[in-house]
């Protein structure tokens, strides 16, 4: 049973700051003063730095609970291991607690930085709060902390800030680091190895700042790249500080010849939902963002960058364009939509940047999700099994060549993703084709059309190849077309599903 508010002791949560102990707040010495019981985390050692940091504060008659961890590594006899090991020290460290307030003593636990970000006090307040009347003192953190000491700005405007433990996996902070705008990596120490190497492969080691012991005695600030792995704390952080207004985005200044590149990226079929991390740190990374109006419109405009527009039939034009941006020193991200090497700008990037003058300037490609796809997944899985992908439009290619294609998809009982169905100067192909694969397909084969798939206007929508429209089919629609062997169901629930099985009938 809970002890009432008017018998029990009352729990706070006290942020003492990042180490210097002229940055407590106010409150923070308030509640100190009016304490019964300062409680406190240590390692073995018996060392509190928390204690240490309120310590002029702190009066012989005050009540001290040393709240020691049992261990300090995933290295422990304990039978239920390292989680069970701490699992158990919390429990048993909440009832020494609990026992004061139970009494009518009013306890401080204190806890560097601020109580509820990454501090040992959330675990007794996650124990404890809900039983006993509870107050949580905010801290300033050791990311302000550490943003002040480097004397740069943290984040702005619409800058994203990140703030990441560096015990995730290596793999996993590289894809953090590379998909954001500013980011704090935390628990430094023994991880800083995997760190280090998580910001070369995102290709943000170049900016990366390193702080050790903010405000605290010891303090050193300097370039992450200098840094020895062997001499780094616990209490350091490596930080990428905002880009806005940096050397690292400004346009105006090109670079030497060759230093630029360009890089081809994919948005997926709609808005930022669909990018990657990869691809978010090279729309972030840019300092030109060439492409189709439309296209360009899915990226965040961020300052410092150069959007360069145009129409959606110059693709020649526009990898040109960007490769001599490139040349000149710029980095350039050429905004496709989808894939960029399914029917889109990494070709055209490609064929240019194989001519001789441009043979230097270094191109890579990044991968987006696909339209087909995209729509694959809505109805389910038409694409479980072999598929070919034709495009419908017959701008680039003769029609007779899409039709000898489609006739052999057909024949050889494909699955079929079909792009660029029509538009409002194509209007004929669709019938075309639907009639040409009705000489090999059932009528009743399912045809799934997805239109803006992922955008405002989304419909994912399932009808017989017989009954198939063209009037409904415009250039935002993609068309799925199963197989002899694709499943057209409907489950329980109402919900109608697509899909192909994995394994094909053997020939009798």
């Amino acid at each position: 049973m809970s002890v009432s508010e008017q018998q029990a002791g009352r729990l706070y949560g006290v942020g003492l700051g990042p180490g210097d102990p002229s940055l407590m707040t106010v409150r923070a010495v308030e509640v100190i003063a009016e304490a019964d019981v300062i409680a406190y985390h240590s390692a073995r050692h018996g060392r509190s730095i928390a204690r240490s940091i309120a310590a002029k504060h702190l009066r012989p008659d005050h009540v001290e609970e040393a709240l020691v961890y049992p261990v300090t590594t995933e290295t422990t006899d304990h039978p239920g291991g390292y989680r069970a090991a701490l699992e158990e020290f919390y429990e048993q460290a909440a009832a020494r607690l609990a026992a004061h307030l139970e009494a009518g003593r009013t306890v401080a636990v204190l806890a560097e930085g601020d109580p509820l970000f990454y501090g040992s006090y959330m675990h007794m307040h996650k124990r404890l709060a809900d039983r006993f009347p509870t107050e949580v003192i905010p801290g300033v953190t050791s990311v302000s902390a550490a943003a002040a000491r480097l004397g740069t700005p943290l984040v702005e405007g619409e800058e994203v800030l990140t703030i990441l433990p560096g015990t995730l996996p290596e793999e996993e902070l590289t894809a953090r680091l590379a998909a954001t705008d500013t980011a704090v990596v935390m628990k430094l120490g023994r991880t800083f190895p995997a760190v280090r190497g998580a910001f070369e492969a995102s290709g943000r080691l170049a900016e990366a700042r390193y702080v050790e012991r903010a405000t605290m005695a010891g303090e050193r600030t300097g370039e992450l790249t200098d840094v020895d792995a062997e001499a780094v704390p616990y209490f350091a952080v490596a930080v990428l500080p905002s880009r806005i207004g940096s050397a690292h985005t400004a346009p105006a200044a090109p670079r030497r010849e060759c230093d630029g590149e360009v890089v081809v990226v994919g948005t997926g079929p709609a808005g930022p939902l669909w990018l990657t991390p990869e691809t978010r740190g090279a729309l972030a990374a840019a300092d030109a963002l060439v492409g189709y109006t439309t296209y360009l419109d899915r990226v965040p405009v961020r300052p410092g960058q150069v959007r360069h527009g145009s129409d959606n039939k110059v693709e020649s034009e526009r990898a040109e364009f960007a490769l001599d941006l490139a040349r000149r020193g710029h980095r350039v991200a050429v905004v496709s939509g989808g894939d960029p090497g399914v029917f889109a700008m990494a070709t055209a990037v490609l064929e240019v940047a194989s001519q001789k003058e441009y043979a230097d300037v270094p191109v890579r490609v990044l991968p987006g999700v696909t339209a087909a796809n995209a729509a694959a997944a809505k109805a389910g899985a038409p694409l479980g099994h072999d598929y070919a992908t034709i495009s419908l439009s017959d701008r680039l290619k003769p029609w007779e060549v899409i039709a000898e294609r489609l006739r052999a998809a057909a024949s050889a009982d494909l699955v079929l993703a079909l792009y660029n169905p029509g538009s409002r100067s194509r209007t004929w192909q669709v019938g075309k084709a639907r009639d040409l694969l009705l000489e090999h397909r059932s009528p009743d084969t399912p045809v799934v059309l997805g239109r803006d798939v992922g955008g405002p206007a989304e419909s994912v929508r399932t009808v017989r190849l017989g009954d198939l429209d063209p009037a409904e089919v415009d250039m935002r629609t993609i068309l799925l077309v199963g197989s002899s062997q694709t499943r057209w169901v409907r489950r329980g629930d109402g919900e109608q599903i697509v899909w192909t099985p994995r394994r094909y009938p053997e020939a009798p």
